[in-house]
């Protein structure tokens, strides 16, 4: 039961395959960092300074790498990928700040959250800044393909944040409902951040097609891992709450699993605490020990490494190369992490 938190062999490989991807694209995302840094730029001080606050906040920048990885593995010697990049880096940064305030986050990374430090309403505008800069570094690239798959990505992520707002504290969700919205909230830009890569380098066939996939279902993997550690992680290493899905009544695979086997005073249990919202002292500790009782925990990380499993066959089209074994092992990472 206590599948969640990885063996220290485990995270050891994982935090190694991070470092093999950051040494790879290490000259390449320091410009990627500088472009950003430079298009955060603005007359109105308070634009750069929220930006800046959760872009400098200790992100490993993995969207952005995969952009990076995926072009150099498809043979891209130009200079576009770093925009389109730093493009991903801005895009999610901007529905961080959107998610944060939907969400009602005070904290992000282990600091607190832009919203809760310059309100909500500068956070949705500096978020639409980041946007703006975004679809003007794609146009610079002039990848005709590359703004509609970033365009498509930026859509299916916004209807992925309503679908789960429509779906908020509804204990009747199923499992293919909630991967629907993961799909589109979370897996759409790691989708579109690897699939620009081979686009960039004139691959827009059958590679595009199975690195759309590895950053799709990579995307799925990483965020069940997420849902499974809000509830089995550690606080500091979460850079969050443990248990913050629970205070938010969001409706998570390890929540629509527990519902699903529980008895009938179990159901009654998640109706009250996440869809009438009447928590009360201990009901995080009992919504742990029923997601156990149900290996709801542990089936959710079995789910996850289906999905990675897929991510990595994806990429069996490609010659071996240092980018290829460093993207197959970022698999394990994300499935393995504790953060």
């Amino acid at each position: 039961m206590g599948v969640v938190v990885p063996l220290e062999e485990d995270r050891g490989r994982g935090h190694n395959a991070v470092a093999q991807l950051q040494a790879l694209v290490a000259a390449e995302m320091e410009a990627v960092n500088e472009f950003i840094r430079e298009r955060m730029a603005s007359e109105v001080p308070m634009v750069p300074e929220l930006a800046s606050h959760l872009i400098n906040s200790g992100g490993k920048r993995l969207r952005p790498m995969l952009t990076i990885a995926s072009s150099r593995m498809c043979g891209y010697t130009g200079k576009d990928h770093i925009k389109l990049a730093a493009t991903v880096e801005f895009l999610h940064t901007a529905t961080l700040l959107h998610d944060d305030v939907v969400d009602e986050s005070d904290l992000r990374r282990g600091k607190r959250t832009a919203r809760t430090i310059w309100g909500n309403q500068a956070s949705v505008l500096v978020g639409d800044f980041l946007l703006g800069r975004a679809f003007k570094l794609m146009v610079e690239t002039k990848s005709l393909r590359a703004l509609e798959i970033i365009s498509d990505a930026a859509s299916i992520i916004a209807e992925g944040e309503v679908m789960q707002l429509a779906a908020a504290k509804d204990t009747g969700t199923t499992e293919d409902a909630y991967l629907r919205v993961i799909s589109a909230k979370t897996a759409a830009l790691f989708a579109a951040a690897t699939e620009i890569g081979a686009v960039i380098s004139g691959r827009n066939g059958s590679e595009a097609a199975a690195l759309e996939s590895y950053g799709r279902n990579l995307g799925i993997a990483f965020q069940l891992v997420d849902d499974a550690l809000d509830y089995g992680g550690r606080a500091a290493s979460l850079g969050k709450n443990v248990g913050d899905d629970f205070r938010e009544g969001k409706i998570t695979l390890p929540v629509v699993l527990a519902f699903r086997r529980g008895t009938a005073e179990e159901r009654a249990f998640w109706q009250r605490t996440l869809q009438e919202g009447n928590r009360q002292d201990g009901d995080l500790e009992k919504a742990v020990e029923f997601m156990q009782r149900h290996s709801a925990l542990e089936d959710t990380t079995s789910r996850a490494r289906h999905y990675g499993a897929i991510a990595i066959d994806a990429l069996a089209i490609f010659p071996e190369s240092e980018y290829r074994d460093a993207l197959t092992l970022l698999v394990e990472f994300c499935i393995n992490r504790n953060h």
